[in-house]
């Protein structure tokens, strides 16, 4: 029985891996949840775990109102809560599911407290991984990825010789504009790109797929958790979202994982890592059904922000961090109808442009590189609509 902290729980991946829970009660324990504002699906939580004693929302003033309603429970809120939560010792992997900058400290905290972390917030690496990595070392602790990218790249890289890779692959499915012209892309809307062809995800990451911020990201990501160069870091376009991403070796052989876009298979494999279980899918893979699959290169002067990441990912210090900032206000003003698709990548270009360099060297560094980021995206934005 692994006992699992469950944080961002009313969102995509957190239901997702509430229902592999309920799939696998034998396997699996929820000890405690952190939500947003949904209260409605923390108390069903609570319904169907009602061992838990200890959960977090976002607002002390949703918490005082659930602690009311549940006199025996100890309800928490905002970051202070979170990070009671990931401090306890009651539990074996956290399972951050959380959006944005919000799951770096969480993060962190778990494992200075001697905990390993199924993260499915890329943030967490893209911000600060420089000081995951070495808490990870300090405290001996590990990160199970459940991104379906870097899934696949750590199932690809089972039983082989990380000196023998040549190169990652990281598949791309171009998201909701992958056919459209720069010209096309100056008129759409808020509701086409949240119009994904392929996964079903929250509001926050299918603009970042739509711009290809999120595949920058993943790239950051996976030089983290792998350790390997950003020049030995490709991306793949590949619409059918049938490959997943793969490991090109030395001696030019390619090993890829394939499945059905469904986020239920990643999230599983990092929980029951290094075992395999059974899971209900609805339409797993059929390789008969397959007639075709396509490959190709990213065109990053159609889609800027991924030849970015790269840029920022290989300066390093503080300018990951400013970019994710910068990214999340622009891509939440996008989504509240306050600046055009393309103005997003006009901002976040301009703040890693900006932005003074510094090294990371502690907490606080990402922390102030964060707040400049997100100033200067407010910044633009006013002054854009004045």
């Amino acid at each position: 029985m692994k006992r699992l902290v469950l944080l961002g729980a009313s969102g995509s991946i957190g239901v997702q891996t509430i229902d592999i829970v309920q799939q696998h009660p034998d396997l699996f324990e929820i000890v405690s949840f952190g939500v947003g504002r949904n209260i409605a699906k923390a108390k069903e939580y609570l319904e169907l775990f009602p061992d838990i004693q200890t959960f977090s929302v976002q607002y002390q003033e949703d918490a005082e109102l659930l602690q009311k309603q549940y006199p025996d429970k100890k309800v928490l809120s905002g970051e202070e809560g979170m990070e009671e939560i990931v401090s306890q010792d009651n539990y074996d992997v956290l399972v951050n599911a959380l959006v944005g900058f919000a799951g770096f400290l969480p993060t962190l905290k778990a494992i200075e407290t001697h905990h390993d972390v199924a993260l499915a917030n890329k943030e967490t690496l893209v911000c600060g991984g420089e000081l995951i990595n070495r808490a990870c070392k300090e405290y001996d602790c590990q990160l199970y990825p459940i991104d379906s990218e870097h899934s696949a790249i750590w199932q690809s890289l089972r039983g082989n010789k990380k000196e023998q890779v040549k190169r990652l692959l990281i598949t791309c499915s171009g998201g909701s504009f992958r056919n459209k012209t720069r010209d096309e892309l100056k008129d759409v809307t808020v509701e086409e790109a949240l119009a994904h062809p392929n996964w079903s995800m929250g509001a926050k990451i299918t603009i970042d797929s739509a711009t290809l911020m999120n595949k920058g990201f993943e790239v950051i990501e996976a030089h983290w958790l792998f350790d390997i160069p950003y020049d030995e870091i490709s991306v793949l376009m590949h619409p059918e979202s049938v490959v997943h991403s793969a490991v090109e070796y030395v001696d030019h052989s390619v090993i890829a994982q394939l499945g059905a876009p469904d986020m239920r298979l990643p999230i599983q494999y990092a929980l029951t890592y290094p075992d395999r279980y059974s899971y209900d899918l609805d339409t797993p893979l059929d390789l008969t059904k397959l007639s075709t699959l396509h490959f190709g290169a990213p065109d990053t002067e159609r889609f800027p922000l991924l030849a970015l990441a790269f840029e920022a990912g290989k300066k390093g210090g503080n300018l990951n961090a400013v970019m994710n900032a910068a990214n999340e206000v622009a891509n939440a003003a996008f989504r509240n109808h306050e600046i055009p698709f393309l103005k997003i990548e006009e901002i976040v270009i301009g703040a890693v442009h900006h932005a003074p360099f510094k090294e990371l060297t502690c907490v606080q560094d990402v922390i102030d590189a964060d707040t400049w980021g997100r100033e200067y995206a407010l910044n633009v934005i006013k002054g854009a609509n004045q």
